[in-house]
């Protein structure tokens, strides 16, 4: 999400769970840095990825099918937003994943609306992504890895059980290089808010993910 400059539509209020679910069932997100209120954004372009435009690189192809990674969902959502929130990313002097967003986002996930990809290599956490899942839309907030190619293959793996179970698009809100690689691209707000209702409207039940559910 890093580099959302503009589309502010509210600042203040909380972060319960039902203040959370209310803004992403209306496009908006929190975006801010610590010792600031809350400010929360929609954006006049969305970065989204569709899932059956997902491209994977021949070295990344390789890089999974070695088999040097192995890949859980949900099995330690605490991690990976710490993580997430400690890993230093160039260009970037600090992190919008403040303590008060950590706690936020473990009771989403407590809730069923939160979920977690870890991705492992020799039984140490290496990299991971985050994100809510509402309908069949799944919000990513942030990734991260301390081993190259890790938070490649976690996003792969997610869009992966994304689009098995019919879920509509992957919402990156804001352009990352990182996502572009892959596919993702800017649509007007607009557009955007089309396909939200539309992924809303269609029940999605809310438990913890395992990656057995892609068979």
């Amino acid at each position: 999400m890093e580099g959302a400059e503009d589309g502010i539509v509210a600042i203040g209020g909380d972060l319960s769970p039902e203040r959370l679910l209310m803004a992403y069932s209306r496009g908006i997100f929190p975006w801010y840095s610590e010792g600031e209120p809350i400010i929360w954004h929609a954006p006049e372009n969305r970065f989204i990825l569709f899932l059956d435009e997902l491209h994977i690189s021949k070295s990344m192809r390789r890089v999974i099918n070695s088999n040097r990674f192995s890949v859980t969902m949900d099995k330690n959502f605490e991690a990976v937003i710490h993580q997430c929130a400690i890993v230093p990313r160039a260009g970037q002097g600090g992190t919008w994943i403040t303590p008060e967003m950590i706690n936020a986002y473990i009771k989403l996930h407590q809730l069923g609306f939160a979920h977690s990809i870890e991705v492992w290599q020799e039984n140490q956490l290496v990299g991971g992504v985050y994100g809510v899942s509402l309908g069949k839309c799944f919000f990513a907030e942030s990734m991260f890895h301390t081993v190259s190619n890790a938070s490649k293959v976690a996003l792969i793996k997610l869009i992966e059980f994304l689009k098995i179970n019919n879920f509509h698009f992957l919402d990156a809100q804001v352009f990352t290089e990182h996502v572009a690689t892959m596919g993702a691209r800017e649509i007007p707000r607009t557009k955007f808010m089309q396909l939200l209702n539309n992924g809303l409207s269609v029940a999605n039940e809310n438990m913890k993910w395992n990656l057995e559910d892609n068979s």
